[in-house]
């Protein structure tokens, strides 16, 4: 009888212990569970409200069939022309302007000024050297807003392999508007960049001007804000 009451008060804490544990694993899943689903409730209400939009920022579009890479350098036979391949992009972070960063790249075998004799000349390793060095770019890293329209761009030119900080000064045509016009003007000496040979019987200056005009679209987001 004593063993019996033994084997069978065992068995009873056994039970016991066992719906404890049991109990246990029950709440604890059912915390973590709650846990999850009041997570995702919060996530839900996040998103859905009106202050997720404040987390857009403006997408902006450039087409370059209404735009266009120029450039030109003051020299006893006219030397412009312009680049037939390239791509532009305006990207924010933020709806501040100031946040944007313009990224342009250029295929330097592109160029064109109506003549292949000069077209020839600019791509050979005198000027842009197209074979070792194929593209061209522009990526802002400041913009300062000096006017209602005006904007100062800084940023790293690339040109035969060369990097250097360059000013691009911008006008818009617009502000928070769908759609627009960029207006642009860099001038960098050729010499900086290893262009220091000239063509015969031809005097070449050594200031090259750059003029970008880009036509831009919002695509989604909001207008940036300016500063003034």
């Amino acid at each position: 009888m004593d063993r019996f009451q033994y084997r069978f008060s065992g068995n009873m804490s056994e039970t016991i212990a066992s719906r404890k544990r049991e109990a246990y694993v029950r709440s604890h899943i059912e915390r973590q569970v709650n846990r999850v689903f009041a997570f995702a409730i919060c996530m839900t209400a996040f998103f859905a409200s009106p202050r997720a939009g404040c987390a857009q920022v403006p997408t902006y579009e450039v087409t370059p069939e209404e735009s266009s890479i120029k450039f030109g350098v003051d020299s006893s036979v006219s030397i412009k022309g312009n680049f037939e391949k390239w791509n532009a992009s305006i990207k924010f972070s933020s709806r501040d302007i100031r946040t944007a960063v313009l990224d342009i790249e250029i295929e330097a075998g592109s160029v064109n000024t109506g003549s292949h004799m000069k077209d020839n000349k600019l791509k050979g390793k005198d000027f842009f050297n197209v074979k070792e060095s194929p593209t061209i770019t522009f990526k802002s890293t400041k913009i300062v807003q000096t006017g209602p329209y005006t904007f100062d761009i800084e940023g790293n030119f690339t040109i035969r392999g060369v990097t250097k900080t360059e000013k691009l000064t911008l006008t818009s045509d617009s502000k928070g508007t769908p759609s627009g016009r960029l207006d642009g003007i860099m001038a960098f000496d050729r010499k900086d960049y290893g262009m220091t040979s000239g063509i015969p019987f031809i005097k070449i200056a050594n200031r090259v001007e750059v003029n970008v005009h880009l036509k831009w679209r919002r695509v989604s987001g909001p207008p940036p804000e300016f500063q003034q």
